[in-house]
């Protein structure tokens, strides 16, 4: 696009009166022109088929709102950027608006890119991934999806239908036997040669139709495989293809809207009330329901509803891939002009509709109502909440504000009463019905070997999660991992949540830092430097609470079978064994099972414990 500024007068004026002396200046042609106050702050990006005339009808005084009317009063200067044509103004304004962020425009608040699915082509045996950001890998993208769970539950499917690997390639490079997806029936294998590159590929192509929308010939083909392989008693094979089609027949049921009409297409809807404003967009691709996600907008309440539908969309798609169709709950009102941007941009066709009738209206209505929906909920949430949320999304660079956070400690004493804590918080803050507690069952750790008790608490917790993934039960994935300590215990959890093929969760330490001084903490990202918080932020105040809240709940959980424990031991049965004695054997050999195992010689340099008592003790665990 060419553009050409039209330099501006310096003038004392303000106002009306500077507008109308700009409009003298100005050609009757398209371009954007900015309205910019005291301190060079831009108030206002609009575009116009004619800057003079325009431009004019601010200058005339004749405002429909006082919105507009404070805008004028404000005005200290204006700039202009003439255009070939409207269209060329349209995607400049958008671009603007984007980047200036005025005062008195709409704006889309929330820009955050889409996940997507990417088959990545880069390797002998292409992976199977969630992807963000630029194509800058070669393989076959997928998408948009409308969030990480939309991604994630239908990797799921395909993992279960289509085996595909989804580990990185180093990981793959270094198995030497199959990881746990394998054994729940959601890789092939091919980095061990279970399944040879040939057949593998044909995996591969299967599930690139399936996302392509051929979901029915791909089931046809699956269906006469299993058919062949029963009849010639293949049975195992028989059962493996029963249980990929069961897996895909899943997807229809999963979702709620499956359009039969609409093969691809976003849907947008606007429920706008006291002041705010909602748009919730729905994707369908393949035929598919690939998700949704809530927008609010800022908006005024004097902006009318297809000024605002107008505004969404031009930003909405300024950095996104658009679909040949869009439909709305509100005619946008310039939507020819965003039709002919749009397909500029796309070089193909794209309509913009708002149904009257049949699947595509019922569609806009589904989505109309979650908007109403949705802007109760907002309106109704904690504003303090949501900030600390989003504080968190910005420090450890979240997509978005975290929905469900889980923290992790581990305590103990000298070893003995191991276990871990689980706590859960979210935008309604701890959610305590969700806390889970590990008692470490592993007889061979070291007492007080913490990154031995971290593996097994994840280890149990993520498993769990995968099995309930694969059996179809509700499974419900943390959004961020916060974990009591430093690079080390980080490393331990990354180990473990790859081979589990869950590592795209994020994970965080939190250390304490220097003299274990609260304020000072440093923060520990996988392949990234530690980094510190404001000593008074907010965010810092909130993780530290987080932190405080799962080790209380893990020192609580501990004292609980310590003092159990101390009521029912076998030692309570020695002769001699009080309890001091007790707590004192307990500390040297972290348990019962431990002090059954020691020698008389280590018994006996127990504090309290003598020869003969050792010798007692040795005996009692030696009897018949």
């Amino acid at each position: 696009m060419r553009a050409m500024s039209i330099p501006v007068t310096e003038t004392p004026l303000k106002g009306a009166a500077l507008i109308k002396d700009q409009v003298r200046r100005l050609p009757d042609s398209p371009g954007v022109y900015r309205m910019i106050g005291e301190n060079d702050e831009v108030l206002y990006v609009g575009k116009a088929r004619s800057l003079k005339k325009r431009v004019l009808q601010y200058a005339q005084g004749r405002f429909h709102t006082q919105r507009i009317a404070l805008m004028v009063d404000l005005t200290r200067s204006m700039e202009f950027v003439t255009t070939r044509t409207e269209t060329d103004a349209l995607l400049l304004e958008i671009n603007l608006i984007k980047q200036m962020k005025p005062r008195f425009n709409v704006l889309l608040r929330d820009d955050k890119s889409f996940p997507e699915i990417v088959i990545r082509r880069e390797h002998a045996a292409p992976q199977l991934r969630k992807h963000r950001g630029a194509h800058t890998i070669k393989g076959d993208y997928f998408g948009p999806f409308a969030s990480a769970g939309a991604v994630n539950r239908t990797l799921n499917t395909l993992q279960k239908a289509f085996l595909l690997r989804s580990c990185s390639d180093s990981v793959y490079e270094s198995r030497t036997r199959p990881c746990m997806l394998h054994q729940i029936k959601r890789c092939a294998a091919p980095c061990t040669g279970l399944i040879s590159l040939e057949d593998y590929g044909r995996l591969v192509e299967e599930s690139e139709a399936f996302l392509r929308g051929k979901s029915r010939a791909v089931m046809t083909r699956m269906s006469e495989q299993m058919q062949a392989a029963s009849d010639d008693m293949e049975f195992e094979l028989a059962a493996r293809l029963r249980d990929r089609i069961r897996a895909l027949a899943s997807v229809a049921q999963e979702q709620q809207i499956n359009p039969e009409s609409t093969d691809e297409a976003d849907v947008f809807a606007l429920f706008a009330e006291g002041g705010q404003a909602c748009v919730q967009v729905f994707f369908f691709r393949a035929g598919q329901n690939w998700g949704n996600r809530a927008y609010f907008p800022r908006v005024d309440k004097s902006d009318e509803d297809l000024d605002v539908m107008s505004a969404f969309l031009g930003q909405f798609y300024d950095d996104k891939p658009i679909p040949k169709l869009i439909l709305t709950s509100v005619e946008p009102s310039e939507r020819d002009l965003l039709s002919e941007a749009f397909a500029m941009k796309a070089g193909r066709k794209v309509e913009i509709l708002k149904p009257q009738k049949g699947e595509k209206r019922q569609l806009v209505e589904h989505a109309l109502t979650n908007a109403r929906e949705a802007l109760g909920r907002k309106m109704a949430e904690s504003s303090a909440q949501t900030r600390l949320l989003n504080g968190v999304a910005e420090a450890f660079g979240l997509d978005a504000p975290p929905e469900r956070i889980e923290v992790y400690d581990n305590s103990h004493i000298m070893g003995t009463n191991a276990v871990g804590g689980m706590i859960v918080a979210g935008p309604d803050g701890f959610q305590k019905s969700q806390y889970r507690k590990f008692n470490i069952k592993d007889t061979e750790l070291t007492p007080g070997d913490d990154f031995g008790m971290m593996k097994e608490v994840l280890r149990r917790r993520f498993g769990r999660l995968v099995k309930e993934e694969e059996e179809g039960g509700e499974a419900i994935r943390p959004d961020l991992v916060l974990i009591d300590g430093g690079m080390g215990q980080v490393g331990v959890v990354v180990e473990i949540m790859a081979d589990l093929g869950v590592d795209d969760i994020p994970v965080v330490g939190v250390a304490k830092g220097p003299d274990r001084d609260a304020g000072l903490e440093r923060f520990y990202i996988p392949g990234k430097p530690y980094f510190m918080l404001e000593p008074k932020s907010a965010v810092l105040y909130y993780l530290q609470r987080l932190r405080d809240e799962a080790h209380r709940f893990a020192i609580g959980t501990h004292r609980v079978r310590r003092a159990a424990d101390m009521k029912k031991n076998p030692l309570d049965e020695i002769d001699g064994v009080g309890p001091g004695r007790k707590r004192a054997l307990l500390h040297a050999f972290g348990s019962a099972r431990g002090v059954s195992r020691a020698s008389i010689e280590d018994l006996a340099k127990v504090d309290g414990v003598n020869q003969p008592l050792a010798q007692r003790i040795f005996d009692f665990f030696r009897k018949a």
